[in-house]
């Protein structure tokens, strides 16, 4: 391979600088990154990028997946992706952001977790260039002698700088011993493989900059830390949650995915095209110009629901999603598969079918529901719902809720 000329790498680092740039909420230290990068491109190594997964949650949403696309973007650029399984780590349990002792894990569920996980995130990594390492290979090895070492490259007054330990201290509540070797773990994985970029959310600042520190002590080159920011759910206020129910999952047909990519809210479309989606900031930035300019949010807000769906469920799938959505939403017709309840015989007014919307997520109680009543929310067969304890329109009730929602209750059954 000719080396490139002074211009092109100059040109390459650019480049990635503004891909790896995208979207992050903080970069530590960025003029040691256009380093590595420069001595990358022009000795033809990539880079190592380390991403931890914790074990104990395994489902993921788009939320979940803002780190990951990050990591993609720099597998595309040919770097080495390196996931790590805390399975070790996940015995013990990171303390980050708790104000209690966390439960341990068993191996059966860390590797349970993890397996599930995977599963998912390869909808997002490319499966031939990822290298997934579990931190009990090497941290399981470690003799006594060898944990007195780890100890000895911090101290209890710089692990007790970290919040939730400070807190839980000030207030006297116990700190397990085991807990201070968490971040120490951590940062010892990040030295076993060389870690020249760790990624992670804020809530992981103390554990990466305890990587750099660890092997910067080792006499290694310390890892660059890149922190990526909490997406806000489809409320446009909390950040994504499944318990919350402002969540786009991963798993969600076409149809739902683009639907619910419909209901991001105006002023959230260029943050979810920077952080979902693998756009490249350039188009962003005409994005940016077109909704400046006075175009309409909801034509580029199809385009975001286009990208995230075809990432997930091809290009193809995102077209007959956007033609569903279309046709449906926008063009008046009935879903030809909205779902479809058989309902009890004790089920014959409005009231009595809230555990059913509740189930689907169309509501999240009978309050909810009566709030939706009242606001002119909820219609059946095309008339408006006026009270809450209405009879079922009998032998098919079709209910619109909301905007978007429709579901189908069919004749009521004898016992």
């Amino acid at each position: 391979m000719e080396p490139f000329n002074d211009a092109e790498i100059e040109t390459l680092v650019a480049e990635q600088l503004k891909i790896m740039k995208k979207g992050t909420l903080e970069i530590l230290q960025e003029d040691e990154l256009a380093g590595k990068i420069r001595r990358s491109v022009t000795g033809h190594k990539p880079l190592t990028i380390k991403l931890g997964l914790d074990p104990s949650a395994p489902d993921i949403h788009l939320g979940h997946t803002v780190v990951l696309r990050k990591v993609r973007q720099m597998q595309e650029f040919g770097h080495r992706v390196v996931i790590i399984i805390g399975d070790f780590t996940g015995k013990i349990g990171d303390p980050t952001g708790r104000s209690k002792t966390r439960k341990q894990l068993s191996e059966e569920q860390v590797r349970e977790n993890a397996a599930t996980y995977m599963e998912q995130i390869f909808k997002v990594l490319d499966r031939e260039k990822t290298e997934v390492r579990f931190n009990s290979e090497w941290l399981a090895k470690l003799d006594f002698e060898a944990v007195i070492r780890l100890a000895a490259s911090t101290t209890v007054a710089r692990l007790l700088e970290r919040e939730d330990f400070s807190n839980r201290y000030h207030k006297q509540e116990p700190i397990g011993l085991h807990e201070f070797f968490y971040p120490l773990m951590q940062a010892y994985d990040s030295a076993h493989i060389h870690a020249d970029i760790e990624l992670g959310g804020t809530d992981q600042t103390f554990n990466i900059l305890m990587g750099r520190t660890l092997q910067k002590s080792m006499g290694q080159e310390a890892q660059i830390a890149v922190f990526m920011p909490l997406l806000e759910g489809l409320d446009g206020v909390e950040k994504m949650s499944k318990s919350l129910g402002n969540y786009i999952g991963v798993d969600e047909a076409p149809e739902v995915m683009f639907k619910k990519a419909m209901e991001v809210p105006d002023h959230l479309i260029l943050r979810y095209f920077e952080l979902v989606t693998d756009l490249h900031p350039d188009e962003i930035e005409a994005l940016s110009t077109r909704l400046n300019g006075g175009e309409n949010p909801r034509n580029i807000k199809i385009l975001l629901a286009e990208n995230i769906t075809g990432l997930y469920h091809g290009a193809q799938a995102a077209a007959k999603a956007k033609e569903y959505f279309l046709s449906v939403f926008s063009g008046g017709e009935l879903p030809k598969d909205m779902p479809h309840i058989t309902c009890s015989e004790g089920e014959k007014t409005l009231l009595d079918i809230v555990p059913h919307l509740v189930a689907k997520g169309v509501v999240t109680s009978g309050s909810d529901f009566r709030r939706l009543i009242k606001q002119g929310g909820v219609s059946m067969n095309g008339t408006r719902v006026a009270e809450a304890n209405m009879p079922l329109d009998i032998p098919e009730a079709v209910l619109k809720i909301g905007k978007k929602n429709f579901l189908c209750f069919d004749t009521v059954l004898d016992s």
